[in-house]
């Protein structure tokens, strides 16, 4: 069964060029290369719900098997341009009824259009990894979380957060820092699984996020200087290269669930696996392999 996903970014030109400087792709880009290790033989598009002020039609969403929207700078928190365009993209793929799933600013996208808000995070940034995530009750029975372990960690970068849910949203894993890590939304026609942490990202991306933004973590009081910075980002980046090495592993607090892509990417592969593929069968819109 191939699958025709829509990979939305929320990044400006400017900022997806930056990426690519430090990581060779923009985080829509980096995301559809993981989904085509999910889903082998997919094809992914993309789009950007920031550029334009017009939302592709029902129809033209419809044609999709699912919807990924990238993490990326972009602050749901304040009423800008481009989240009250990142707003009415999210309201149209919820109105169309294609299954959707978000990381990080995905996440808060859906969050905003709606009906919910997001603040600033305080203190301002989750760094590198989430610590110690937690599945709700809901969450321990939901198949989003289906295979993850009583407390895990998760790749995370970001300066926001959720605020509150949207009427209706079942609240699936939070940690003591971020309470709310992990949600499901049904608005119209529409169901959004999300994650505020990034299951899509690779250790060696997470490596370049540090030492792209070492001043702020060093602003943040979270590395003491810019070699501290450096000796943090090596060992994840060579723990990305090397994720049999237990001294990096242990160094870092990390394992399996961080380290083996597979378990590190749980939350896609239970999106495609228990959402995207039943309703391709059921709408006979995947072509046959």
């Amino acid at each position: 069964m191939l699958l025709r996903f829509l990979v939305v970014a929320s990044e400006t030109p400017s900022q997806r060029d930056e990426r690519r400087r430090y990581t060779n792709e923009a985080s829509d880009e980096s995301y559809a290369a993981t989904l085509t290790n999910l889903a082998p033989g997919c094809v992914c598009e993309h789009v950007s719900c920031i550029d334009r002020d017009d939302v592709p039609s029902a129809g033209e969403i419809q044609s999709y098997d699912g919807l990924f929207f990238a993490g990326s700078p972009i602050q749901m928190s304040e009423d800008s341009k481009e989240a009250r365009r990142a707003a009415r993209f999210m309201r149209a793929v919820f109105a169309a009824g294609v299954p959707a799933f978000g990381s990080c600013a995905g996440l808060q996208i859906a969050v905003v259009a709606a009906g919910g808000s997001v603040k600033p995070r305080s203190p301002r940034m989750e760094a590198g990894f989430a610590r110690g995530i937690v599945a709700t009750a809901a969450g321990r029975k939901h198949p989003l979380l289906a295979g993850r372990p009583l407390t895990w960690d998760a790749p995370a970068m970001h300066s926001d957060e959720v605020d509150r849910l949207p009427e209706g949203a079942v609240l699936l894993a939070s940690t003591q820092t971020t309470p709310v890590q992990a949600v499901e939304i049904r608005s119209g026609a529409g169901l959004f699984w999300g994650v505020q942490y990034h299951p899509e990202l690779t250790l060696g991306e997470i490596a370049a996020s540090f030492r792209r933004q070492g001043d702020d973590l060093i602003e943040e009081g979270l590395c003491a200087d810019k070699d501290d910075v450096e000796r943090f980002a090596g060992r994840v980046a060579a723990l990305g290269v090397e994720p049999h090495r237990r001294d990096l592993a242990w160094q870092l607090g990390l394992d399996a669930e961080m380290t083996d892509p597979v378990r590190r990417t749980r939350e896609l592969g239970n999106f495609i696996e228990r959402v995207v593929h039943p309703r391709a069968r059921e709408h006979g819109t995947a072509k046959a392999a």
